[in-house]
Formats: C-alpha cells, structure tokens, sequence
C-alpha cells in the first residue's frame, strides 16, 4: 500500500506598476507586475504551500518571511527549489498537481504550455502530471475588477 498525502495552496497579489509580471516561473509580456516583496509569482507561492503543507511542513511565510530582506525581490522559482527539497527530504515525491489561476487579464492560453514545462522541471515529474488553468472571476471581487490575480493549488505527494 502507497502511501499518499494531499495539500492545498492559494495565493493572490494585486498589480502594481514598475515590476515584470511573472506566473509559474515564467515572465508574462504585461503592463503591470505584482505587489509582493519577492517577485510576487502567484502561482508558485500556491504551489509552494500546498507542497508544504501536503508534507507537514507549515507554511511558505514560515519559510521565507516577508520581514527577511533576503527575499526581497527573490526569484519564486528558488523558493520553489528549497520547498521540494524539503519535501524530498521528508521521503515524498510529487504525484500531481493541479492549479487554478484566477484573472481577467492578461490572457494565459498562451502560457499555460510554458508554464507546465517549467513547473515540472522544478517539481521533476512528468508535464502530463501537472494541469494548469486560467479562469476568469466574471468581473466579480478582486480579480473580475482586474485589481490583481488569485490562484490556487492542490497537490498529491506519494512515500
């Protein structure tokens, strides 16, 4: 018998001028960025959380605090490196993952193959283990307002 653990993420960032616009690791042709003290991948950070907390392993501000100055502006990407190293560690392995972005722009048909291949480089699992899907809010909250962007994560992690 397998053993199996499943964990959830969700992020979300508005948009501010002046910075790029990175999802899953990938820089996004955009005229706004996020708000964040790092790069503000909001994708990652919800991947990041449900991978930590499929393991047992708190939270990614537990991680990498927004008070450290040494993630300011830090590459997503890395954070990610650290979090599956630390789930590699504890004897797991990611199974899949499924994620949801959540914004009315920019569109991420474009992307979304991108953003897989990147995805399983750092997860090191096949692109047919990982979806990844942009939805709309249909103008409501938020994101339909075009404010910022919204994703979440689920993950299943196997000993």
């Amino acid at each position: 018998m397998m053993d199996f653990r499943v964990g959830f993420g969700y992020d979300s960032h508005r948009f501010a001028p002046g910075r790029p616009l990175v999802i899953g690791g990938i820089v996004i042709p955009y005229e706004l960025g996020l708000a964040a003290h790092s790069d503000g991948d909001v994708l990652i950070h919800a991947v990041c959380d449900a991978l930590l907390g499929a393991a047992g392993l708190k939270d990614i501000g537990t991680w990498f605090p927004d008070t450290d100055a040494a993630y300011k502006n830090a590459d997503s990407t890395l954070l990610l490196a650290k979090v599956v190293e630390l789930v590699h560690g504890k004897g797991w392995q990611v199974n899949n993952l499924d994620c949801t972005l959540v914004l009315e722009r920019p569109k991420m048909k474009p992307h979304i193959d991108d953003i897989i291949a990147k995805l399983s480089q750092l997860l090191e699992t096949p692109t047919e283990n990982i979806a990844v899907k942009a939805k709309t809010n249909e103008k409501m909250g938020f994101t339909g307002a075009g404010e910022g962007i919204a994703a979440v994560a689920a993950v299943t992690l196997r000993k």
